[in-house]
């Protein structure tokens, strides 16, 4: 699934090489913290929100199917 995500990331921003995403385990769940250069924040957080809530809402369709939980978090 991170792979997923590096790819949907890499797609949006101009600055791929400051593409930072960590996995994190917590209990059932697993936590994406996704680190981006400050100015392509914008670009994936998306207008009100909207690019970050349909990345989210990819994740847990796929999330669903392999009976797991994940949270994408954005982190400056």
């Amino acid at each position: 699934m991170k792979e997923i995500l590096q790819t949907i990331i890499e797609a949006l921003v101009e600055e791929k090489n400051e593409i930072q995403i960590t996995e994190v385990q917590k209990g059932r769940e697993t936590v994406f913290e996704v680190k981006v250069s400050s100015k392509d924040m914008g670009r994936v957080i998306g207008k009100e929100g909207r690019i970050a809530k349909s990345i989210r809402t990819i994740f847990k369709a796929a999330s669903t199917k392999e009976q797991k939980k994940v949270q994408i978090e954005f982190v400056d």
